[in-house]
């Protein structure tokens, strides 16, 4: 626990409104979206970078922990305070400082939300493509923190696509500036790389320089259902293949379908096994062609059902259902266990059957769905506390299948407590010291985040 002394230093750097220490502010505060708990000793709201710094100065000196929180959305457990410590919440930093048309960039503090920061760039014109099923609340220093990715990554790629630089407070309290507002920058080792997605245990990112793209012209909406996730999964690697590019490729298949259209009381497929959500964007010639195109790829790969969103209504409702599936989920079950694997496009329908398989041989429901255009699939494991011993086999089955055709264990949720015991099966010995040799390089009293990743 903090000492009395070290409460009220802590209070006169943030004021003390900002310094939260009763029982319902640290449970509102030991958890995410894991439902993983654990009460931190207090938590801290920041104003400023250099409030940020002289928290993490007198952590060192007096040896506690700090986590760094944006909206505990997180999927892998990151902003769980797993021994305690301080939650520095960074909420209050949520200015968008700058929006630049001239040179296509925007800098904003860690606690914009991602959401708003779309609605704000498109305004002007301009567009942002990282796209977290969380946009409405996650974000931008947890986007940074976990190399957010999401539902246009398939066309546009993820935050470290767009992440030109960094202030950043490192654990010892140092603040540095990484990167540049160019887009060409090759001076020195490229120190923002190394933060993004560093899930908050090398630095915290107190201010964010995002590049930003013309805004899309036109955007137009399919959706395609099919009588087995086998042809759903194929129909995908055919639209890749006659050379269209989405913005967003999803697959849902029909427990994931069956869960959301209760949840929000609205039959959507009319019990197909298995739906794919393709969004195509660019001048309004192209993306009319180009739907074109992949309807037909759709209706030849052997999809019962071809639509196309004409209203704006419509294609908000279609995305809406699939925003919806994870919390759905817990209408089937009251837990799930929801893993991020990613393998090569061409191996979406393999790791398909091979999810099949498994769910079948140890007797758990396993739905599917996510990014198919990129080969991120979400696998949600649920279950009843009964099931959890089987659970635990099934997921280490299904990183051993996904890694065998030559994916990764994490494609956008991050490794934080969930993961760290499987990251060995992925990363070798050797890369395993370096990276913890670049933690005690920058961390060497353990002080951010500890617990997470190793």
């Amino acid at each position: 626990m903090l000492k009395p002394e070290i409460i009220k230093e802590l209070a006169g750097i943030v004021g003390a409104p900002n310094l939260l220490t009763s029982p319902e502010e640290l449970v509102v505060h030991s958890y995410d979206a894991t439902q993983r708990r654990s009460l931190p000793w207090a938590v801290a709201r920041p104003g400023t970078a250099v409030e940020v710094s002289r928290i993490l100065v007198l952590a060192n000196r007096e040896r506690f922990p700090v986590v760094p929180r944006g909206a505990g959305s997180g999927m892998s457990g990151g902003s769980v305070p797993v021994l305690g410590g301080l939650v520095l919440s960074l909420e209050r930093m949520n200015r968008i400082l700058e929006l630049s048309e001239e040179d296509f960039l925007a800098v904003v503090e860690p606690g914009v939300i991602t959401g708003e920061l779309h609605r704000a760039v498109e305004a002007r014109g301009l567009f942002y493509p990282p796209d977290p099923s969380s946009s409405a609340f996650c974000t931008m220093g947890g986007n940074v923190a976990e190399c957010a990715g999401g539902l246009r990554a398939v066309k546009y790629g993820v935050t470290k696509d767009y992440v030109l630089g960094l202030e950043v407070a490192l654990p010892t309290g140092e603040l540095i500036n990484t990167g540049s507002r160019t887009i060409k920058s090759v001076a020195g080792y490229d120190l923002t790389k190394l933060i993004v997605g560093s899930e908050g245990t090398l630095g915290i990112a107190t201010k964010i320089i995002v590049r930003l793209i013309p805004l899309p012209e036109s955007v137009r909406t399919l959706v395609a259902f099919f009588d087995s996730a086998d042809a759903a999964a194929r129909a995908a690697s055919g639209i890749l293949a006659g050379r269209i590019i989405p913005r967003a490729l999803e697959f849902v298949d029909q427990a994931a379908l069956g869960a959301v259209e209760a949840y929000l009381k609205e039959d959507i497929s009319g019990g197909a096994a298995a739906m794919l959500l393709v969004e195509v964007d660019g001048p309004a010639e192209s993306t009319e062609r180009e739907s074109a195109r992949t309807a037909e790829i759709l209706t030849r790969a052997g999809a019962v059902r071809v639509h196309q969103a004409r209203e704006e209504e419509e294609r908000r409702r279609l995305w809406k259902a699939r925003r919806s599936i994870s919390q759905a989920l817990y209408t089937i079950k009251p837990k799930k266990i929801n893993e991020d694997i990613v393998v090569p496009r061409s191996r979406v329908a393999d790791i398909l059957r091979e999810l099949g398989e498994i769910s079948r041989r140890h007797g758990l429901l396993i739905v599917n769905f996510g990014h198919a255009g990129d080969g991120n699939i979400h696998t949600n494991i649920l279950l009843d506390d009964a099931d959890l011993p089987r659970a635990q086999a099934a997921v280490k089955e299904i990183f051993a299948a996904t890694l065998r055709m030559g994916g990764s264990i994490s494609g956008e949720h991050g490794i934080g407590l969930a993961k760290s015991a499987y990251l060995p099966m992925e990363v070798g010995p050797d890369a395993m010291a370096a990276m913890k040799r670049i933690k005690q390089a920058l961390d060497p009293n353990n002080i951010l985040n500890p617990g997470k990743i190793f």
